[in-house]
């Protein structure tokens, strides 16, 4: 008896040991050296300011992930199942604006006041009012892709992954495709999307510009790990781009087209990274008031996941593991806003993680919106003496 429980276990071991080793997984790991993570020190130095947050009720909706004013003065936040919701600052008369039926993770206003989203399903979507162009909570909206593919060697190559987009005054559109190789619609939803391409880490994230007037997508920057946040300088003349699975931000000339990551970045004339070696997977750039830039965090720095940078065999046999499993950081609220120069200028922190996932910020004369991923309402504070 004791030596076929023996020999069961011995089998139950080696198929456990054969599946973690060969069972195949939609991952193709790259090494690559993570920086030394600091922690929480300087001007990131723990503290407790963002926590205690008021929550604004978004009904039986979840993940406010970008939060903007618009040119009518109403708060409008894009939600799970591709909604776009619009309120008064305070919440109240909140109504679902409009259902673009996939997923919108950034959105700006243009000079015509029609919201341009970033959908990470469908790619760059203008949002309008319908015919009648009322403003009623039943009026229909106008929903129209303007682009979802780009040239790439002479051949059409789809947009897999809209995720932020910052309009320039004369018109052009700048958005970042997160990853070329995971795409939410196939790879069951934005997290896991995110998950997948960072623990790859093949850096296949891009920075595009659409043009209206000729109707063209160009590559303004490649080679980027996830590409995510955007925001545009106040002179307009660069971009703020995140690069979220390598914790930094770029600087890039507004004119450059066709640029890679690939190559030396202290040799890219028209690009640099401003913000290096963050504590944190950086995401949503928003622009605020007196000249500063906020970034959320979605989650901490993990010390297995950095451990596991230079090692892609280990990082393929963690995909082999239940999800419950994976090395996912714990939630941890923490939002920071930094000048052009990248001076960081506030830092706000909630070490407990109770409003999970915090994506980035809206700021106002009176208040801070706190972004997030996954969260049931949307929080806010007293902006105070900031």
């Amino acid at each position: 008896m004791l030596r076929k429980i023996i020999i069961a276990l011995l089998v139950l071991v080696l198929v456990s040991v054969a599946y973690l080793t060969l069972a195949p997984v939609p991952v193709e790991p790259v090494a690559w050296q993570a920086p030394k993570d600091a922690g929480y020190v300087g001007p990131h130095a723990a503290n407790e300011l963002l926590v205690n947050l008021t929550p604004i009720s978004i009904g039986n909706e979840t993940g406010p992930e970008h939060v903007a004013i618009g040119r009518d003065g109403k708060l409008y936040a894009a939600v799970d199942g591709g909604k776009i919701l619009r309120m008064n600052p305070d919440g109240s008369a909140m109504q679902v604006w409009a259902n673009t039926g996939g997923r919108v993770l950034g959105f700006d206003f243009d000079a015509n006041g029609r919201l341009i989203a970033a959908d990470a399903m469908r790619g760059l979507l203008v949002v309008q009012e319908g015919a009648g162009l009322d403003n009623s909570p039943d009026a229909d909206r106008k929903i129209e892709v303007l682009t979802d593919k780009v040239m790439v060697d002479g051949v059409e190559d789809p947009i897999r992954y809209a995720d932020a987009v910052a309009i320039t005054k004369d018109g052009k559109m700048y958005f970042t495709d997160a990853s070329r190789r995971f795409g939410p619609k196939k790879w069951g939803g934005t997290f896991n999307a995110s998950v997948l391409d960072i623990i790859e880490h093949s850096a296949t994230g891009r920075v595009l510009v659409y043009d209206p007037a000729t109707r063209q997508t160009q590559l303004v920057i490649g080679g980027l790990s996830f590409a995510n946040g955007l925001a545009l300088s106040a002179d307009e003349l660069s971009l703020f781009v995140v690069e979220t699975g390598k914790y930094r931000v770029w600087k890039i000339d507004i004119g450059a087209r066709g640029l890679s990551t690939a190559n030396d970045p202290n040799k890219l004339p028209q690009a640099r990274v401003l913000l290096d070696n963050l504590p944190g997977y950086p995401d949503n750039l928003m622009r605020g008031m007196n000249g500063r830039i906020w970034l959320g965090f979605t989650k901490p720095r993990g010390a297995a996941i950095d451990k596991m940078a230079d090692k892609p065999f280990l990082r393929k046999m963690t995909m082999r593991l239940p999800k419950s499993m994976w090395p996912v950081p714990p939630a941890y609220g923490h939002v920071i806003a930094f000048k052009e120069d990248g001076k960081i200028v506030a830092d706000l922190q909630d070490p407990s993680g109770k409003y999970p996932e915090t994506t980035g910020v809206t700021e106002t004369p009176e208040r801070l919106y706190i972004q997030s991923l996954h969260a049931p309402v949307l929080g806010w504070m007293e902006k105070g003496k900031l």
